[in-house]
């Protein structure tokens, strides 16, 4: 009989994951060498190697993709044992896991983690900031248990809770903030600044002036919003932000903010999790907390042009 154990496969999760052992070794707050033994006699009791090795990254082999799959439902299916424990009618407590994308996160997450530890004194909770592609896919193999950002995602095994929709605004320096708020055609013939090629805000903005992505002499990019913002000050282009970052990324700089008159682009901010995770009664509750939250803090916003 073969002795697997739960430890067995994290490790191998996560040195699929990472691509490395020195990598995987970190994220999993142990010893490279403890990993590569654990890996080892993973692959002594299969009787076959699950990784190609290599000087500076490996491979799954044909084994290793397979049992990974595996391993990745058994893990899902372990956390959500544990979590049923957590799913009678009661406060939330233990960990919550939430991942947020970094165009909400600035400026929203900290006053929902003041207004859950208000609720849920006994809820530790542990943010992550990641794009949104590494967060679907964390709570779907169960490395978290919610996510905040923009819908749709249109995964089948996820639910999407709506939170809030929010417009984006245009910021531009202030030389130009009396000229007329330009089209989205106009748009494509102007100094765009966007945030790095990963990030589904830049999507939504190309989408809104409906530039090609594949049209990059339009286009300058940033890695953040506050870059974006800095670019614009220096006199770089003119940019789109969320209306909930306006307040943080434009203090203490030259720039104007603007409207736009008609067709205004905007997004629609929601929780994500598993259709699985039995706590999704308490989670729809979190959901409502949260969507109070975003209304707080929208309401503070200043008056824009």
């Amino acid at each position: 009989m073969i002795n697997f154990t739960l430890k067995h496969f994290r490790y191998f999760d996560a040195l699929a994951r990472m691509g490395h052992f020195g990598r995987a070794a970190e994220a999993c707050s142990i010893s490279q060498p403890a990993l590569s033994s654990q890996i080892k006699e993973l692959e002594t009791m299969l009787g076959a190697p699950l990784v190609e090795r290599s000087a500076r990254q490996i491979r799954l082999t044909a084994l290793g993709t397979e049992f990974l799959t595996r391993a990745r439902k058994i893990l899902t299916d372990v956390e959500e044992m544990s979590e049923l424990a957590r799913s009678a009618d009661g406060p939330l407590q233990g960990s919550l896991r939430i991942g947020v994308i970094p165009t909400v996160a600035p400026y929203l997450l900290p006053a929902i983690i003041r207004e859950l530890s208000r609720r849920f004194p006994d809820l530790e909770l542990l943010p992550r900031e990641s794009v949104t592609q590494s967060l679907i896919e964390d709570v779907l193999q169960s490395r978290l248990d919610i996510v905040v950002a923009a819908l749709p995602v249109s995964e089948p095994a996820l639910r999407e809770f709506a939170l809030f929709d929010e417009e984006f605004v245009l910021v531009r320096s202030l030389e130009d903030a009396h000229k007329p708020v330009p089209s989205p055609d106009r748009l494509q013939e102007m100094k765009l600044l966007l945030l790095e090629e990963g990030h589904c805000f830049r999507d939504q903005a190309l989408s809104f002036c409906d530039i090609r992505p594949t049209a990059p002499s339009l286009l300058m990019e940033g890695s953040s919003l506050s870059t974006l913002v800095q670019m614009v000050d220096s006199g770089l282009g003119l940019t789109l932000i969320p209306e909930m970052a306006v307040p943080l990324e434009t203090r203490n700089t030259s720039v104007s903010v603007s409207h736009f008159k008609s067709d205004r682009p905007k997004r629609t901010i929601g929780m994500i999790w598993r259709k699985t995770n039995p706590l999704a009664k308490q989670l729809m509750d979190l959901g409502a907390i949260i969507r109070q939250v975003g209304q707080g803090q929208r309401e503070k916003l200043p008056a824009v042009l």
